[in-house]
């Protein structure tokens, strides 16, 4: 099923694997490193993301353009993530490397720059990889199989970079678990860059002028509600992972040293769920199937409000992961379809713009994640680990099972105005 060859999708899906392990420990444990071990205000931690997004709307469609722009015999994308290599490493150890002593502004501008770097390089890298996607695979069959392999490796680094950081930070500290992070991310990097060749014709297809580029794309609107919508379901990710340390802590009422097994827990139970939702998905039409995939994850995580102990954190747990597990198939295959479109229109394929404009809107998710984390840490007293306020368990009940269901059904209510055709593109192999 996976293939070991050049462009096979466990080879494409090492990339995935190597990406995710130090990001999923940055988008889980920042806040906490930050917030409550740092003693970082709410305020401060949501402006410095704040400013990033303005950054982040600059950048972004520039690094996707001129991926598309970029010809080397060695391809388009692939220079682009070699040479970002080792700028993540240095960027990823910079975040979770504070010298001591710092606290307040100091300690916000250290926390701003370090933000800003591993933000870029972070986009160079799944701008870049994302947009081999639809290129090397095409076809909802292909792509499928595809998104179910790489998507099972994604589960893999979601348990790596959760459930085995704490235990790498309460060994070696935060700075010691961001070199051995970064370690890991350069050697399976460069495995998966050594195994992708790219498609030549692509290359060869002559780009649209940056304006033209850009007026295609803000046109399509089934791309622009496609994004929309998953990007309140991606801010849902992204919560749940950032909160589950503060929800083991205040609500759940466990150790630290017990959080690698809640997160253990829950992200075990994805790996088998990819493979029921590929199966449940490959035959229907892949916007129901994105849409249904959406419903579950609201569903999944009512759950959460009733955990009190470990054993019902982790029941709860488990039931995430089903709606998880669909999220984490079924976008890749529409996006394909609308970039596959766009190809039948105009004749050339643009991934990179399209990945690096998907990617900002996605990557906004982050703003209203903070955002959320501020109004709810207000609206219950909760400032930081040295201040937690009156109430900091509502504070977390609500930002780990209210808010991500408010977030996912207005996921769900977008997802009915996206409208495209099931039938197979033109160049379908």
């Amino acid at each position: 099923m996976f293939g070991k060859g050049k462009n096979s999708p466990a080879m494409y899906a090492l990339g995935m694997l190597a990406m995710m392990i130090p990001s999923q420990a940055f988008s889980s444990f920042y806040s906490y490193y930050y917030v409550e071990k740092l003693g970082l205000g709410l305020g401060l931690a949501t402006l410095a993301r704040t400013i990033f997004l303005v950054w982040d709307a600059a950048n972004q469609p520039l690094f996707g353009y001129w991926s598309d722009r970029t010809d080397t015999k060695y391809g388009r994308r692939r220079p682009w993530i070699v040479g970002a290599i080792p700028l993540f490493m240095l960027s990823f150890i910079l975040v979770f490397s504070v010298p001591e002593g710092l606290q307040g502004y100091g300690l916000f501008t250290w926390f701003l720059l370090a933000l800003v770097f591993y933000e870029a390089v972070a986009t160079v890298l799944w701008v870049n990889y994302g947009a081999l996607f639809p290129e090397l695979f095409r076809g909802h069959a292909l792509r499928a199989k595809a998104s179910a392999v790489q998507q099972g490796f994604q589960i893999v680094a979601l348990l790596i970079g959760t459930a085995a950081t704490p235990l790498l930070f309460a060994a070696i500290g935060f700075d010691g678990m961001s070199i051995v992070y970064a370690i890991v991310f350069a050697a399976l990097m460069l495995l998966f860059v050594s195994s992708v060749r790219e498609d030549e014709e692509a290359r060869r297809t002559p780009p649209l002028p940056f304006k033209e580029a850009f007026r295609e794309t803000l046109k399509n609107g089934a791309f622009w509600t496609f994004n929309i919508a998953n990007s309140f379901a991606q801010t849902v990710n992204g919560l749940l992972s950032s909160m589950i340390p503060f929800y083991a802590k205040y609500v759940l009422k466990i150790p630290e040293a017990q959080v690698t097994i809640l997160l253990a827990a829950m992200f075990i139970s994805v790996i088998p769920l990819v493979g029921v939702w590929y199966r449940l998905v490959r035959k229907m039409d892949p916007v129901k199937g994105w849409r249904l995939s959406l419903i579950a994850y609201g569903l999944s995580v009512i759950p959460l409000w009733f955990g009190n102990s470990l054993a019902t954190g982790i029941a709860a747990g488990i039931l995430v992961g089903f709606g998880l597990a669909g999220f984490f198939v079924t976008p890749p295959i529409v996006s394909g379809m609308i970039i596959d479109r766009d190809y039948e229109k105009t004749g050339r394929r643009r991934e990179g713009i399209y990945t690096a404009v998907s990617g900002f809107i996605t990557r906004s998710s982050g703003l209203i994640s903070a955002l959320a984390f501020l109004v709810v840490g207000i609206l219950f007293g909760y400032e930081s680990g040295d201040n937690p306020g009156p109430n900091p368990e509502a504070t977390f009940r609500t930002l780990i099972s209210i808010v991500p269901l408010g977030l996912i059904a207005i996921s769900v209510a977008v997802s009915f105005f996206v409208k495209l055709e099931k039938g197979e593109p033109a160049g379908e192999r």
